[in-house]
């Protein structure tokens, strides 16, 4: 699937002009495609980011004369990042929107929750951001003859064996404590951090629990502490992990923190400020022009939605190449059948060019995610922006990106 990539044409997509369609398109039957994310409370800055990524990606389409002729019309829900709200819109949306495909779902909860409805209506659905490890394989075979559940993100299996190896092969950490939140996601990630330490024959000294909208991390600190903890290792989002910073800040104790990648969330840099100077995290993408693709990305995402930083730099760029990989599929099934287009995506026949990579057979039928170790680079927060923590990897994407 050949693009152009001018800067002009990225620039279009404006929010007014997201669904935007060249004359040759507007006259055809727009393919109804589901968005859902939260696009309010604690994980908005994820969901906002995502969809609007993929408004990005679907304007472009649409300026080109859409897909099969036909234009991408998103169709969007809050699901608020609750797991019941989430199953509740998605129901809507296949019911009464009747959408061919979705893309979309940040929190693992509520895509645990949700995509069933679209596995039961065998309609295509790529996940943008929701990492759970589980997220994926919830509808393998032999009990399920066929998996309609994509991915572009980095699982939390890759990501804890990420983070284990900088805390303890890295940076020679051998106490090490765990902070996760109560949610799914916490939880699940927590289970992969463990794995993956003991992989390493390391048990934590610590391993604490904390709630969504918690406000005071000092028992759980405390504990990690007194266990001499050297290293804090988080699975949680932006607003609590602010305050697990903030707290140790507050008890006079600072050590690293090293976490998921929802470290790189504004609502963590901006809520902690200098406390969470040096944070690391595994990251898919950094808001850095590193090659005139990614150039071309932010500056039009920079324009359209008039920010200079993305809330969440990593959601924008998985829900933009979310987009284009489903059209690829489509394109490649020649329908928007959904048994079809499943077909296509996991034996996609042309190259893909996304803004984290260019994707050459991205799935199979045995394998539904993107990513694999050699694409994520640790990223650090530093001066209320998320850069490469090591020059090498900046190095190495920027070749990549020629």
């Amino acid at each position: 699937m050949k693009r152009r990539h001018s800067l002009t044409l990225i620039a279009a997509a404006t929010l007014g002009l997201s669904l935007g369609t060249s004359s040759g398109a507007l006259a055809a039957e727009p393919i109804k495609v589901a968005v859902t994310a939260p696009l309010t409370g604690g994980s908005a800055p994820m969901g906002v980011s995502l969809r609007d990524g993929i408004k990005l990606a679907a304007a472009e389409i649409n300026a080109q004369g859409g897909v099969l002729g036909r234009p991408l019309l998103l169709i969007e829900r809050d699901d608020e990042g609750k797991n019941e709200r989430g199953a509740q819109v998605v129901q809507e949306l296949i019911n009464k929107e009747g959408v061919v495909a979705a893309l979309g779902i940040v929190n693992t909860g509520v895509a645990l929750a949700s995509q069933r409805f679209y596995q039961e209506a065998k309609i295509p659905v790529i996940t943008g951001v929701a990492t759970g490890s589980t997220v994926t394989r919830q509808f393998l075979p032999p009990q399920y003859p066929d998996n309609y559940v994509f991915r572009v993100a980095a699982s939390d299996s890759l990501q804890a064996a990420m983070i284990v190896e900088e805390a303890v092969t890295r940076r020679g950490f051998k106490k090490v404590a765990i902070l996760a939140d109560s949610t799914n996601y916490g939880q699940l990630g927590r289970e992969d951090l463990e794995k993956a330490l003991a992989k390493k024959g390391i048990t934590p000294v610590a391993v604490e629990k904390f709630n969504v909208k918690d406000v005071d991390m000092t028992p759980q600190l405390l504990k990690a502490k007194a266990a001499g903890a050297q290293v804090v290792l988080t699975y949680a989002i932006g607003p609590e992990l602010a305050q697990i910073a903030n707290g140790m800040v507050k008890l006079g104790w600072k050590v690293p923190m090293l976490g998921s990648w929802t470290l790189s969330m504004s609502n963590f840099i901006d809520n902690a400020g200098p406390n969470g100077e040096g944070a690391r995290m595994p990251q898919t993408f950094i808001q850095e022009p590193t090659s005139p693709r990614r150039k071309a990305f932010i500056e039009a995402y920079q324009r359209a939605y008039k920010v200079e930083r993305m809330p969440s730099p990593v959601s924008a760029a998985q829900g933009y190449d979310s987009v284009y990989l489903l059209a690829a599929a489509i394109k490649q099934a020649g329908t928007t059948e959904g048994p079809k287009v499943r077909e296509a995506l996991e034996n996609l026949k042309e190259p893909v060019e996304g803004v984290i990579t260019t994707y050459v057979k991205p799935f199979s039928r045995e394998d539904h995610e993107t990513v694999d170790e050699r694409l994520p680079v640790m990223g650090e927060v530093r001066k209320g922006q998320v850069v490469y923590a090591y020059d090498d990897d900046r190095k190495r994407v920027a070749a990549a990106g020629k």
